[in-house]
């Protein structure tokens, strides 16, 4: 394959020949240009109200046309020669060009090209792929039908062909039943499973492959990987000695949810708040261990209401990471300056964490994990054995014996004197240290003399 140009180069290459050829190539506001103002400018002219000079903001297009402290827009769409920020970036007569030179930042000549050519065509904004609803795209219309196997293919053709590359050859067999069986379970394939695809001259030879694979309890351990890393799983507490924990039950259920084909809102809403689902089964609340993956201190000495702000925050960055794909822990101490998260948005969810009790074994807040009877199903079967021979056990022993005991309508008949009752002689006795035991005249046991 040949190396797709990027939109820089060719803008850099029109640049040094002084040439607009490419004025009618789109430049994409998230491909070209939100990493050079995300880079280079968000940090004084972005999101955070606290940071932001000049009251010019450039991550919100209506802040950014509309006059500034100086009464003059920074942008102004179609007309980069009457735009503030291309004088900014581009005059070298300026007191203080832009970045100024204590951020240590620079703008190349591509990157200025790019940023003028972009409000040359309007300027326009696009919201960050992952804020945006996504929608269904009919595929692209190619020019090699036959090449493209799934609609996937459809798209990377247009977009190839688009770059002018072409397609690599197709990998032999043997490369390709290794690919896929790396790819789904981690594991080189065995001689016998190479030799079996390689003799199988059938159409859908390779689907016979992926359905086995996927059927494989390995397909499971292997996509779980990626996943154990993002929620911080370990086997050892992380502070102070670093203690063992065992989260398998948990990491067993990830697992499960894998080889399952378990539907991923489901997926992600048991492990976020299992616990908190109605009549939440034992499974959801093993799933919502996801939450309890942290590092946990159970040092003597440690401070419960610290440790507990910290797990929230932990909880919180996480959360943010994992399931929003952001970096919401910069909101922790001010407004994110990088993406539309203010300090108030990360407390919210702060509160909705510590709202969680976070009960110590003995029902005191502290340190100590809440902890579940989490049995697989081999150990619940045999609990219920366990817990069946205990009800007969004690069934057995509050039975009446007819040999010592009288029943409740005997009792009641003969009156409730202790002496109505046949019992065997009481027989005294002696401690070592020198205490007596006696019957009294109600037959109870007294004990006297010396108390060791």
């Amino acid at each position: 394959m040949r190396s797709p140009i990027p939109t820089w180069v060719l803008l850099a290459v029109a640049v040094a020949q002084g040439s607009s050829a490419l004025a009618d190539r789109p430049i994409a506001f998230d491909r070209d240009v939100r990493p050079i103002l995300a880079d280079r400018c968000f940090a004084c002219h972005g999101p955070d109200e606290q940071a932001r000079e000049s009251g010019l903001r450039l991550d919100i297009r209506e802040d950014a046309i509309k006059p500034a402290e100086s009464g003059k827009p920074a942008i102004v769409p179609g007309k980069p020669e009457e735009s503030r920020l291309v004088t900014m970036i581009t005059s070298r007569t300026i007191r203080t060009p832009m970045p100024p030179p204590e951020s240590n930042k620079t703008l190349s000549d591509a990157e200025k090209a790019i940023l003028r050519e972009w409000i040359a065509q309007g300027a326009e904004y696009t919201a960050h792929w992952s804020f945006r609803a996504p929608e269904r795209v009919e595929p692209p219309a190619v020019d090699r039908p036959s090449w493209a196997k799934n609609p996937i293919d459809r798209f990377l053709l247009a977009k190839m062909k688009s770059e002018h590359l072409e397609p690599s050859p197709e990998a032999d067999r043997s490369t390709l039943i290794r690919r896929v069986t790396l790819d789904l379970t981690g594991l080189s394939p065995t001689i016998a499973e190479i030799d079996g695809f390689l003799a199988d001259t059938s159409a859908n030879a390779y689907e016979k492959v992926v359905d086995r694979l996927l059927a494989s309890p390995r397909y499971g351990e292997r996509m779980a990987l990626d996943w154990l890393d993002a929620s911080r799983f370990a086997d050892t507490h992380g502070y102070h000695i670093d203690a063992g924990r065992d989260m398998s039950r948990w990491r067993a259920w990830v697992i499960d949810s894998f080889n399952a084909n378990k539907p991923f809102d489901q997926f992600a809403l048991e492990q976020v708040a299992g616990d908190l689902l109605p009549s939440a089964t034992l499974d959801q609340k093993i799933a919502s261990g996801f939450n309890r993956n942290h590092m946990i201190n159970f040092e003597g000495g440690a401070i419960p209401e610290e440790y507990q702000a910290a797990y929230v925050i932990d909880r919180v960055n996480t959360t943010g990471t994992v399931w929003l794909g952001l970096t919401i822990g910069c909101a922790q101490c001010h407004d994110h300056k990088f993406d539309p998260i203010t300090q108030k948005d990360y407390y919210g969810l702060y509160a909705f964490f510590h709202n969680v009790p976070e009960n110590g074994l003995d029902g005191s807040k502290g340190n100590a994990a809440p902890l579940i009877s989490a049995p697989t199903a081999e150990q619940a079967e045999e609990l219920a054995a366990l817990d069946s021979r205990i009800l007969e056990g004690k069934a057995r022993l509050g039975a009446p014996d007819p040999a010592t005991d009288r029943d409740q309508a005997t009792w009641e008949r003969e009156g409730s004197g202790i002496t109505q009752w046949e019992r065997s002689p009481v027989i005294s006795a002696q401690s070592l240290e020198g205490a007596t035991l006696k019957a009294d005249e109600t037959g109870l046991i007294v004990v006297d003399g010396a108390n060791p």
